[in-house]
């Protein structure tokens, strides 16, 4: 299934850092930033849990949800929260069925080595859980940036 930017948002439950089970459903009413990263405790996947930290009261302002996903198990979510205090919940897809979901399970290249694992990918989800935007291939920099500029200028809060 190819996701679209006007379509809504297919649902998923994921076990969550808050020891919960947690549905894209539940945050019907208000927008999501749902984003996918390769691995916890990761220079550039720190750079951005921590990017979306230090901008997440300039989120919740606009009535904005930031769900963080990665194929770690919750123990490892539970360590990169608590090291760098992230204040937003992060969800376990260690089959990466909702990585494959939303096509971010990408064959991958480094150093030589071939690899299944994640594209960096954000989607931003309005309240009405429709996909308003989407990121692939992110680049860190700036990323977090860009994407609350977008729902400032672009999405209803």
């Amino acid at each position: 299934m190819a996701i679209e930017i006007g379509q809504v948002a297919p649902n998923f439950t994921l076990e969550a850092s808050s020891g919960e089970q947690v549905s894209l459903s539940q945050f019907r009413g208000k927008n999501v930033v749902l984003y996918f990263y390769p691995k916890d405790m990761t220079p550039g996947c720190t750079t951005q849990a921590c990017d979306f930290r230090d901008r997440v009261e300039s989120f919740e302002s606009l009535d904005t949800v930031i769900l963080g996903v990665s194929p770690d198990p919750l123990a490892r979510h539970e360590k990169f929260i608590e090291k760098y205090d992230l204040p937003f919940l992060l969800l376990a897809d260690e089959d990466h069925a909702v990585a494959e979901l939303f096509d971010v399970w990408k064959l991958k290249k480094n150093f030589g080595k071939e690899y299944m694992g994640i594209e960096r990918s954000t989607f931003v989800i309005d309240k009405e859980g429709k996909i308003v935007k989407e990121w692939r291939k992110v680049r860190v920099k700036d990323h977090v940036e860009e994407a609350l500029t977008f729902i400032k200028e672009e999405v209803e809060v």
